[in-house]
């Protein structure tokens, strides 16, 4: 499994485990946090914690011998809607599309040795996900991570704004563990109508108001009644819908 869902006390943990490419994210890779993502919003979890498994590397991005082709489908609140919130625990290397993940969660804990990078300006290739950083971080920060693909240490990225807590190294996960905690004792409806409030507010790019037009296209597509509709013309008889 390239991706690991386990649950106890409300508290999700999802863990990236690829170590041998160093959690590069492939098709697999995004399968799998599609698939955690939904079965998080499906189940009585009340927050969930985004890990990976390795030392050297949170991601180093997306598989440059098998890329996926849908990155955003396992970015959370972009592939499925959640209204639940999201830690990471990042350390080592964060590169490109993790970034792109890791931007889209609600808390962010970094280990001491975790360094961000967006290449992509240099090596000639964007998702686009990445420009709704002007929307959470200061627009000249954003300009700054996003176009000159230099190396941001974890204490510059807490300068930045783009992380909540900056640890010794190997506690990430302890400290995203401790926050989780505060969130499950929370009231649930304020921590769902803020977060949901939050997503309103903020000013969605291109990229990501497409890749969530998208997602609400595929839901359709995928759905019984998208099946149904689907046999019934080829059986040239009247569909029966059940919005489902």
């Amino acid at each position: 499994m390239s991706v690991n869902y386990e649950s106890a006390n409300r508290i999700a943990t999802v863990t990236i485990d690829r170590t041998d490419r160093m959690n590069a994210l492939d098709s697999a890779v995004v399968d799998g946090l599609e698939a955690s993502w939904q079965r998080f919003a499906d189940s009585d979890d009340r927050v969930a914690i985004l890990h990976a498994a390795g030392d050297r590397a949170f991601s180093v991005g997306a598989d440059i011998k098998d890329p996926p082709g849908e990155l955003w489908r396992g970015v959370p609140s972009i592939g499925v809607a959640l209204d639940k919130p999201v830690i990471a625990a990042v350390h080592g290397w964060c590169i490109g599309g993790a970034y792109v993940i890791v931007q889209m969660c609600d808390l962010v804990v970094a280990s001491e040795t975790t360094v961000f990078k967006y290449p992509e300006a240099q090596v000639g290739f964007t998702g686009g996900l990445i420009a709704s950083a002007v929307a959470r971080i200061p627009h000249k920060f954003a300009m700054e991570f996003m176009l000159l693909g230099q190396d941001v240490t974890a204490e510059r990225a807490q300068e930045m704004g783009m992380v909540n807590r900056v640890v010794p190294p190997g506690t990430e996960l302890e400290v995203a563990n401790e926050l989780a905690n505060i969130l499950v004792d929370s009231a649930p409806l304020v921590v769902e109508t803020l977060k949901n409030f939050s997503l309103e507010t903020l000013n969605k790019s291109p990229a990501e108001a497409g890749a969530l037009a998208r997602t609400s296209l595929l839901s359709v597509r995928d759905s019984e009644d998208g099946a149904e509709g689907r046999v019934a013309f080829r059986e040239k008889r009247r569909p029966v819908f059940k919005g489902q």
